[in-house]
């Protein structure tokens, strides 16, 4: 009898959105909201992870972290966006700041090798690079989150047009109008207010 009721509890779970098993379990049951979301999506994140890592122990500590930090973070998911684009999102934010500290702390601990001379060059390169990205990250800030997200999973992700076109249930060729919108927004804006 336990089994079945289990099996019919997992076959309801299957057949809801994402949105609603947040909207039902996550005040109610947060263990099977969880469980649930964390079984949907583990593998597609640790996939994603180790794209972006090249490295399977770091993959699998970084999936772990994030799920963490999603759940911690579950009750301002506004809905603006699918729960899978959100997690994307995270997923690929945590890993590229883990990804940026560790070349931090790579670039720390080596200085001591290094002559004043490329120091100062290497300094003055990474500076400006720093500033720039700044300067983007300003702008990206400022967009719609739609666009926003839509060009960090195209270009800091890497998903195909098809990816987006499913993940934003739209044809593909509306997907390539909404990234050359989005990257002739950012491009005016950049020109606006950073070119010289």
């Amino acid at each position: 009898m336990f089994t079945t009721c289990n099996y019919t509890f997992s076959l309801s779970m299957e057949s809801l959105r994402d949105e609603e098993i947040i909207e039902t379990y996550y005040s109610s049951d947060p263990n099977v909201c969880f469980e649930t979301l964390y079984t949907r999506y583990v593998n597609k994140v640790y996939r994603r992870c180790l794209s972006l890592t090249q490295d399977s122990a770091r993959a699998e500590d970084f999936t772990h972290d994030i799920f963490l930090k999603v759940f911690a973070k579950l009750d301002r998911f506004q809905q603006r966006s699918s729960f899978s684009t959100w997690l994307y999102s995270v997923s690929h934010n945590y890993c590229m700041d883990q990804i940026r500290l560790s070349k931090r702390l790579d670039t720390v601990t080596m200085g001591a090798d290094q002559s004043d001379e490329f120091d100062r060059a290497d300094s003055e390169g990474a500076q400006d690079l720093d500033d720039r990205h700044r300067q983007l990250q300003l702008i990206m800030n400022g967009m719609a989150p739609e666009e926003k997200m839509m060009l960090e999973l195209k270009y800091e992700k890497g998903l195909s047009i098809e990816d987006l076109a499913e993940l934003y249930q739209a044809t593909p060729s509306a997907v390539k109008m909404r990234l050359k919108r989005s990257r002739d927004k950012v491009n005016r804006l950049y020109q606006q207010h950073y070119a010289e």
